[in-house]
């Protein structure tokens, strides 16, 4: 079987700043890879793709997460003919959507003004593109930059362009650079007749000059075959990673590598889908399952891994990841990759815990630096699920821990680290309404990390110190309003916000307000009933809350954010499934023991809110983690607390499903769980 026909790459691209679909963009990019390419609609530096234009600006190479979050190490390549342009506007192109093929392991683009096809296949931190003109008249290859510092060097006996970047975007990051190495076949650019863009708009014409605002490349003909390798360290190893990514291999021999790749990953998962509506939504999903995050490390020349690390501008060994906003993915990513990329999984680990032992804080949200975009510290469940499923070696466990302990309890330096609230936390058992806003969030998510904090000290022989951060992960209970049902928000003296609206949106909140955010207590779902009096009365709170119209007050935001804009078109009552924060709100009734309202309520969500259309999602899809909520949903199982060997069980929403190959039925089991040992054998089987 074949899976990649099945994969719309643009799948929630159509979106817009006050409205998201998806966010996301079409990615022509191998698994977890260093190099991605899109196409650019529009110059800037988010959303700067829609399906619905009918023009071109070039293809990019980008590395964007999220448009929230912006694009690093911009390279734009754009064919021109006669007189070519620098800006945006005047390089414009036409071309036709429909002629267009996006893929993941290959792109074709027409630009109707150039009368030319531009064709490009990724590798793991390079790719290969040919560009092909209509006649051999006045033909042009423009290598462009988005915004930033920018230097091109063409050195005509080697027929290579040197090219350095330094955009980033607001991220913490020191003497970054993108070292671009675009090798060209012999005879195939007319060097004397480059035009460098210098600053002030001052045109040169020369060999070996630098543009500072792109470059224009003259073809001696009517065809190039470019090989582009890229570096955070330097021109000779993306030299090198441009070696081993490519040497010796062709166009076609690429396209068929990233084929094959493609293939093994969305394979891992296999489904006999109800119709072909629900399989091409499927494998979509699967596809921006392997996207991110990005490898952050390249390769020495002996095969060491080697890293730039963005807080000091030093190069280290090891690995390291990067593009990854773990307030989002924790919760279906790497319980997903426990299951399927288990390898990945360990190495990505290691990684951030890398990050750890070069910075002295464990990453938050990084995207090639520290962005501290989200709050708190939920990273920690990344490392707690990986050392509860046998991902990392004791080494590694034992430096986690370090890290996790150090942002428990201590302050960061600013607050893109740590834990945000850390010591008000300490001192009362929850985050004060004086020390930060969204406390009711901060408290909870520090409740579920002191939990994870347990598991691995346990993990580790570490009795006393997980029966400490036991306790600690009680504090939820602190904030618990008998009286209204909800999570409030305390002032230090314990009294409660007095003006609450179980509506208001953000201030004490992250993105929703107290009906989104009041049951984050993945850990001790148990616990948290027995505040409300017993199962059944927690399971009347979550038929009221998919009863209660999705209305909503904007008392945290100058204005009325997507994500509520969202809710109400969505329209699951107050489940925000377009938001994170809501994706376990549906399975609470399973976890309690109905797996008949969880598999109702997940059904609905899946037929209603997802496709496989560029208006596919139902919000911000977010490094993979919404896509995942639709794989896991339609497998049956959920991984209701990322940390527990377990997942919550539902109807599956396919006729069969196999994994790794082998046969998985979560309908077989007769109680509401369903043990990570069971689900995992066929991955057991194929990595160990």
């Amino acid at each position: 079987m074949q899976y990649l026909p099945f994969v719309n790459i643009k799948q929630g691209s159509d979106s817009v700043h006050s409205f998201s679909n998806g966010n996301t963009l079409p990615l022509t990019q191998l698994p977890f890879a260093m190099a991605g390419f899109a196409p650019q609609t529009q110059s800037q530096d988010s959303w700067f793709y829609s399906p619905r234009m009918r023009v071109l600006e070039g293809v990019r190479l980008t590395h964007q997460p999220s448009p929230w979050i912006a694009d690093y190490g911009t390279v734009i390549f754009m064919p021109q003919k006669r007189t070519p342009q620098f800006s945006p506007v005047g390089r414009r192109s036409g071309f036709r959507p429909e002629a267009a093929v996006l893929q993941p392991h290959f792109l074709h683009l027409e630009f109707l003004k150039s009368r030319s096809i531009f064709e490009l296949v990724p590798t793991e931190r390079c790719g290969m593109f040919t560009l092909q003109f209509d006649d051999a008249e006045d033909n042009w290859l423009s290598v462009l930059p988005l915004k930033g510092g920018f230097t091109a060097r063409f050195v005509s006996a080697e027929n290579t362009l040197y090219v350095t970047v330094d955009n980033c975007s607001g991220d913490n990051t020191k003497n970054f650079k993108e070292y671009a190495v675009i090798v060209f076949g012999e005879n195939e650019i007319c060097a004397e007749e480059c035009i460098f863009g210098k600053s002030g708009g001052v045109l040169q014409r020369a060999a070996k000059k630098i543009g500072t605002q792109g470059v224009h490349l003259k073809l001696q003909s009517d065809r190039l075959t470019a090989r582009v390798g890229i570096s955070y360290i330097g021109f000779d190893q993306a030299k090198e990673n441009l070696r081993q990514d490519t040497q010796g291999k062709s166009f076609v021999e690429l396209k068929k590598e990233g084929e094959a790749l493609w293939e093994s990953y969305l394979s891992r998962v296999e489904i006999e889908a109800f119709d072909e509506r629900q399989k091409k939504t499927f494998y979509s999903c699967m596809y921006r399952a392997f996207l991110y995050p990005h490898k952050a490390y390249e390769l020495t020349s002996d095969g060491k891994p080697v890293h730039y690390a963005p807080h000091d501008g030093k190069v280290y060994p090891g690995v390291r990841y990067t593009d990854n906003g773990f307030w989002d993915t924790y919760r279906t990513c790497y319980p997903f990759y426990a299951l399927v990329a288990r390898d990945e999984y360990r190495e990505m680990v290691r990684g951030f815990v890398n990050d750890y032992l070069e910075c002295g804080w464990l990453p938050r949200w990084p995207s090639i630096g520290e962005r501290g975009c989200m709050p708190s510290t939920l990273i920690d469940a990344v490392l707690c699920d990986a050392a509860v499923k046998g991902l990392m070696d004791r080494e590694t466990m034992e430096q986690a821990l370090e890290g996790m302990l150090k942002h428990a309890n201590t302050a960061a330096p600013n607050d893109d680290y740590g834990r945000s609230g850390v010591l008000d936390y300490l001192k009362y058992g929850y985050v004060p309404i004086e020390s930060h806003i969204e406390s009711v969030n901060l408290t909870l998510d520090a409740a579920y990390g002191d939990w994870c904090i347990a598991r691995i000290a346990e993990a580790l022989g570490k009795t006393t110190l997980a029966a400490e951060y036991d306790r600690r992960a009680e504090n939820y209970k602190t904030l618990f309003d008998p009286e209204t049902g909800f999570m409030r928000p305390r002032f230090i003296n314990g009294d409660f916000r007095p003006d609450f609206s179980p509506v208001a949106w953000g201030r004490d909140y992250t993105e929703g307000s107290a009906w989104q955010n009041s049951f984050a207590v993945p850990h001790d779902i148990e616990g948290l009933a027995s505040l409300y009096g017993g199962r059944e009365k927690l399971i009347e709170k979550i038929d009221a809350l998919f009863a209660t119209l999705p209305v909503y007050e904007n008392v945290g935001y100058g204005a009325e954010i997507h994500e509520m804009t969202e809710m109400a078109a969505a329209d699951f009552g107050q489940c925000a499934i377009s938001n994170q924060p809501s994706f376990h709100i549906p399975y609470i009734y399973a976890a309690l023991g109905d797996v008949e309202k969880s598999s109702y309520w997940v059904e609905k969500i899946c037929r209603e809110a997802f496709s496989y259309e560029d208006d596919g999602f139902p919000g911000d899809e977010d490094n993979g983690s919404m896509a995942l909520w639709y794989v896991f949903a339609c497998i049956g199982i959920y991984p209701f607390c990322p940390g527990k060997n377990e997942y919550v069980r539902t109807k599956k929403l396919v006729r069969s499903v196999k994994i790794l190959g082998k046969p998985f039925d979560a309908d077989s089991f007769s109680g509401n769980t369903v043990p990570y040992e069971s689900v995992r054998i066929a991955a057991a089987a194929r990595t160990q």
